[in-house]
Parts: structure tokens; sequence; C-alpha cells
């Protein structure tokens, strides 16, 4: 292929049952998109919401190494629209690569476009500022650094505790840069709270309920780095479920509830529960063995892969198998120097996964992998992985589902093209509208 357009194209013909806007997202949020300076916002101080990097960087460069993207954020997330396409309304997570064929910027009349090997091909939209960005906490700081909004407002993403004490090359994810971008926000100056007070979020959400007249923020996430200790004297169930317990004392009911956290033990799991967490997502990461044990060191040596699994069977008896979600961190498989080398071994390995998932009723989702430089996997991988790839999963996630009756997860807003809010992978833009299904169900 002699340009990236011809890529896109060609894998859009020979894939015509995934949507043409899945194709164009995965390939975003595989390799990133760059910045014009006309398409940066002005931080917390402008009309446009900006990136606020609520838990990775999901960038493919260095916070010095973006330029003047590093200074004025780019937007949080950007909507596709129209182009030679006729693409219908898609939300895409902001992966910044000042190298991308991708290229956000204005034409001459200020109306932003994402270009392709110079041509343009879609209308972009940005999300605007809301008005709980605008307030700052007593203490004074932004609602941004407290309780970030992603997927076009419909999720508040709490990561309350930034690094995780899987540390170093024998325990961290071999893909996840959460203690590096820790390590750069602080390093840069930036407001980057490591451990977030409870009364802050609480506060912070009380300014969010008390300014989203529309109620566009449905759901919330409690999340953060693994706990293998203790944090403020907590155990991981305690540290993340004493969050859920404060939430949903004080806004019972206003929004579905849900944590990231490891596999835990059931009585674990059901403190969870007891608190008024609704959807438990315990990420198994990659499915085949040996790639577990190779890319998740720390996960394979505190619990180990069959012990992980089993927890998350487990923890269906607790939360009901549609409201147990695990992750993984889609295209992993295929990461140098250990991973598959052809896609076909790939999608066999996964779908292998989603099957032993699916058929006892529990229906993951995925996160599209982006390469951060500072991981051993991105460091290894710049390109990350084929986007065939990343196209035929979508296939296979769809395939799977259908097999064993299954519908959209809960607590990821609508599926199907032009209404799919989840921003960081494609799995719900390819999803019927008819898959939606409400949590609890």
């Amino acid at each position: 292929m002699g340009s990236r357009t011809a890529l896109v194209e060609d894998l859009m013909e020979r894939f015509p049952h995934v949507p043409r806007e899945a194709v164009f997202k995965e390939d975003l949020l595989r390799g990133g998109v760059a910045f014009d300076p006309s398409a940066l916002s002005d931080n917390e101080d402008g009309e446009v919401k900006p990136k606020s990097y609520f838990i990775f960087s999901f960038d493919h460069g260095t916070l010095p190494e973006l330029g003047e993207a590093a200074l004025r954020r780019p937007p949080e997330e950007i909507i596709l629209t129209g182009g030679p396409y006729d693409l219908r309304r898609t939300v895409v997570s902001v992966r910044v690569n000042p190298a991308s064929p991708y290229r956000v910027a204005a034409d001459d009349a200020g109306v932003l476009g994402l270009y392709l090997d110079g041509k343009r091909i879609a209308d972009v939209g940005v999300p605007p500022m809301p008005e709980y960005y605008r307030h700052t906490l007593s203490n004074g700081k932004s609602v941004m650094e407290v309780a970030p909004t992603i997927q076009w407002g419909y999720l508040i993403y709490l990561t309350v505790f930034r690094v995780c004490q899987y540390f170093g090359a024998k325990e961290e994810c071999q893909y996840c840069d959460i203690n590096h971008n820790w390590r750069q926000h602080k390093a840069a100056g930036r407001p980057y709270t490591g451990v977030k007070d409870v009364e802050e979020v609480l506060e912070a959400l009380e300014i969010i309920d008390r300014y989203d007249i529309q109620k566009a923020s449905t759901a919330y996430t409690l999340t953060g780095g693994a706990i293998t200790k203790t944090v403020a004297g907590r155990d991981e169930a305690d540290f993340y479920g004493h969050y859920a317990k404060a939430i949903e004392e004080r806004f019972p009911g206003r929004w579905i509830g849900k944590v990231v956290a490891q596999a835990l033990p059931k009585a674990d799991v059901q403190r969870f529960k007891d608190y008024g967490v609704q959807i438990y997502h315990p990420n198994y990461e990659v499915w085949d063995r040996r790639l577990f044990e190779l890319y998740c060191p720390g996960k394979e040596r505190y619990v180990g892969r069959d012990e992980w699994h089993k927890r998350i069977l487990d923890s269906a008896d607790v939360f009901g198998a549609r409201n147990v979600i695990p992750n993984f961190v889609a295209g992993v498989e295929m990461a140098a120097p250990h991973g598959f080398t052809t896609v076909d071994e790939a999608i066999a390995s996964t779908t292998e996964g989603l099957r032993f998932f699916m058929s006892h009723g529990i229906t993951p989702r995925f996160t599209t992998w982006c390469p951060e430089p500072t991981t051993p996997l991105g460091k290894a991988n710049p390109q990350g992985a084929p986007l065939e790839y990343h196209i035929r999963l979508l296939e296979a996630y769809r395939a799977t589902m259908d097999e064993f009756g299954l519908t959209s997860p809960p607590g990821y807003g609508p599926p199907g093209p032009g209404r799919a809010v989840f921003s960081v992978s494609s799995f719900m833009d390819s999803l019927s509208p008819e898959d939606a299904v409400v949590a609890g169900k």
C-alpha cells in the first residue's frame, strides 16, 4: 500500500460489515493524530474542553516531545462527521502523534477538519467547555483535575489513586504508563493529585451535578493503580469501595457506579457490591497464557492468570454476569518480541478468550492499544498492531456476542454507529443499535 488512505479503503472494502466509521476510529486510536496549532485548546481558559490525561498519557510522545500541544492541550475528544466517506457521528479519544498521517486543522474559514494524506476526509467537532469545568473547589483545585468527564460527558472518570503499586520492570504491565504519566505531569509542574481526598471528590461531583443540567453525565468510574499492600491504611476493596459508599450516600441513584480494580477474592468483591457499586471491571488485559505471564508480571506474581480468571467468574455470583465487564488491551497480542506474528493467530487467541467469558454470560470490552513510548512494548512497537487486526477483532467480537446471544454491556451508553460515545475503542460503534441493555438487567 502506497498510502494510509489506500490501506484504509482496502480494509473498508474487504470488511464491509464493519462500520466505516470504526475503521477510521481504530486507526486514529492505534496510531494517533497530529494537531495544527489552530486546533488546540486554550486549556481551562478557553471554549474547548481540553484533554485531562485522566489515567494514562494515551500519547505517542512524552510531553516535551509534543511541542505546542504540551502547552495548549488538544481537545479531550473529537467528533468525526461527513466528508467523502459520509461518516456518521463518531466520538474518538485524542491520542497525540505529531508524526501521524492524520491531522486536525482549521481551513481558511476557521472550520476544523480531519486530513489524511493531505486530503480533508471529515468535519471535526470538539467538545465545548462544560459549565462545571469553569468552577473550582473551595481549595482552588479544578473539577477537571479531580473529576474529569470523558465519552462526550457521559462518564465521570475518578482516578483516585494516580500510581500503581506494581512497580518496576519486574512488576509493571509492559504496555502501561500510569506511573510514567504521573511522573511527567509532576515534572511539568501540572497539578496531578496522587491520592484524591474523598471530600474533594464529593465536592467536585456536587459541582457537576449542579451545572450538568442536561444530566449528560450518566456514570462514574472509580479506578487507579493496583494496590498490593494498602493506601491510607486501606486494602484495595476498601480503598476504592469507600469512595463508592460516600458517593452513593450523597447522591443515591444519580449515576451508574463502576469500579475498575484487580480480580479480587469473592468476599472483597461483595464489599464493592455492598458499598453501592453496580458494575465491576476486573480487567484481564490479554488472553494468551504466555503473553499474560510476560506482559503482566505483577498480576501473574501476585494473583496468577488461572486465579484471575476464576475470580472473574466468581464475581458474576455477586454482580450478575452482565455487570461483570473485564477489559483487555487490544493489540498487545501482536507486540514484539513475544507476541503473535500473524493476524490470524492473534484473532484466534483473542476470540478464544471472548468465547470463554461470553459462554459464562460475561461480556468483555476492550481498549485499543496506544503504544506509549515510555513503556517497554511501546518502545519496541511504535506502530502498534496492524490496523487489520483491529478491524477483524471488531468482526470477531460481534460474531461471538451473537453466538452467545448477548447484548451490549451496560454502563457504556448507546451502541451503534452514529450513536456510540465510548471513545477508546470502536466496540460500541460496531454493535447494532438494537443491542442496547440497561445496568442491572
